[in-house]
């Protein structure tokens, strides 16, 4: 599919508004793609976004629950958490598994690539799906305080549908898989 190379956006200024080790954020002076001023602010992320979506041989996954400081919400959703931005995002994945539910994986597949919020930063998560799994004992960061539960698949793929797992990642990864399944192309 053709798409034009050339950004129509033109920078006439920019000033950094905060930063802090992860995230940075950048104001611009603009002239949009119709030639108008404006303001534009991006949030640049300094990690990748690390989702696994762990599958048993019995079609279980595991959900993660958390409060989300930034929803002031409770959350379930797959294992997730940053890896940085130029080392393995596999070994990041691996790390956030064994992290949060104790769990290792033997086989492990790339799921899905996606930008999480592209209208104002440039948040890029990468999903994988990890079979072949062994339990071993979690070691959870300080600042997260977790309920992990062994939930079947199709059970997690009708909470996506009714709406009560929210996480953007997690969606994307239920519904990725589920395609899978339908077409055949996961066993």
């Amino acid at each position: 599919m053709y798409h034009p190379e050339e950004n129509p956006w033109k920078i006439t200024s920019e000033k950094e508004i905060y930063d802090n080790p992860w995230i940075n954020l950048t104001e611009y002076q603009v002239l949009n793609p119709s030639g108008n001023p404006g303001i534009y602010g991006k949030i640049h992320f300094k990690n990748v976004a690390i989702g696994v979506l762990p599958l048993d041989d019995e079609m279980n996954t595991y959900l993660v629950g958390q409060f989300r400081f930034a929803l002031g919400q409770y959350s379930w959703e797959m294992p997730e958490g940053g890896g940085i931005v130029g080392t393995d995002p596999l070994a990041s994945a691996k790390r956030e598994l064994l992290e949060e539910t104790g769990l290792k994986a033997e086989n492990w597949s790339e799921l899905i690539r996606i930008h999480l919020s592209n209208s104002v930063s440039d948040e890029l998560s990468i999903i994988y799906l990890a079979r072949g799994l062994a339990q071993f004992e979690a070691e959870p960061e300080d600042t997260e305080q977790l309920i992990v539960n062994k939930v079947p698949f199709e059970e997690v793929y009708q909470m996506v549908c009714r709406g009560e797992i929210t996480d953007a990642m997690t969606v994307a990864a239920i519904l990725k898989v589920k395609l899978l399944l339908v077409e055949g192309k996961l066993v």
